[in-house]
C-alpha cells in the first residue's frame, strides 16, 4: 500500500522540524513513501526508532532509563495490537500501533475504542509527511473495524505530533496519569 499524500500540509505542524521542505517536497516524500504491516524482522529498527525519536524528550521525563528501556521494547506491541510501519527506500522511516475495539487497553481509554499508540518517526525523516500517514492508516483501520471515535494519548511536550492531531480533528477529551512526571491526556476524533 502507499501512503496518502497528508492533506494537512502546510497547517503548521511541520514549522520545527520540516521548515526547509516546501509543501510540494513534503507531498512526494510520502507519496514515495510505503506504508506496510510490520514484519518480525523489523523489530530492531522499530525499537530504534522508538528510541531516537523520543531522545529529543530525555530531559522531561524523570526517570529516563526506565523511558528508554520501555521505547527499547515497542516492537512487543505487535503481540497485543498492529504495528504500522514507513518505508523509505529501504529502510523504516516511522511506525505506529494500532490496537482495535476491544483489544485490552489501558484503563484511561474506553475499551471499544481503537487507540492509537507510539507514533514515531526517525527525526532525519521528520516534516515529511510520515506521521500524518501512519496516523492516517490508523484511521482507516478504524473504519475497517466500523468504528465511530478513536483515540490516543500524547503530551504537550510532542510539539510536533499533537498540533497534528489538533489539525487532524482531534480533540482533547480528559487527562491521563503522566509518564514518569510528563503530562499526558487522552485524545478522541469522530469518524
Amino acid at each position: 500500500m502507499t501512503a496518502t499524500p497528508p492533506n494537512a500540509i502546510g497547517s503548521g505542524c511541520w514549522r520545527c522540524t520540516g521548515a526547509t521542505w516546501s509543501e510540494a517536497q513534503r507531498k512526494r516524500m510520502a507519496e514515495a513513501a510505503r506504508i506496510r504491516d510490520y514484519r518480525s524482522s523489523d523489530a530492531d529498527e522499530v525499537n530504534r526508532l522508538a528510541v531516537t525519536a523520543f531522545e529529543q524528550f530525555r530531559d522531561a521525563f524523570d526517570d529516563w532509563p526506565a523511558m528508554r528501556a520501555g521505547l527499547s521494547r515497542t516492537s512487543e506491541l505487535s503481540s497485543g495490537g498492529e504495528i504500522i510501519v514507513a518505508e523509505l527506500g529501504n529502510r523504516l522511516a516511522g511506525a505506529v500501533g494500532y490496537f482495535g475495539p476491544g483489544v485490552k487497553k489501558a484503563a484511561f481509554f474506553d475499551q471499544a475504542w481503537p487507540v492509537i499508540r507510539m507514533l514515531v518517526v526517525d527525526p532525519v525523516d521528520r516534516g515529511k509527511g510520515l506521521g500524518h500517514a501512519l496516523t492516517s492508516e490508523c484511521l482507516a483501520r478504524a473504519r475497517r473495524d466500523r468504528c465511530r471515535t478513536i483515540a490516543l494519548h500524547t503530551s504537550p511536550i510532542m510539539t510536533v505530533a499533537l498540533p497534528m492531531y489538533l489539525g487532524m480533528g482531534f480533540s482533547k477529551v480528559h487527562d491521563a496519569p503522566p509518564i514518569h512526571g510528563v503530562p499526558y491526556a487522552v485524545y478522541t476524533k469522530a469518524l
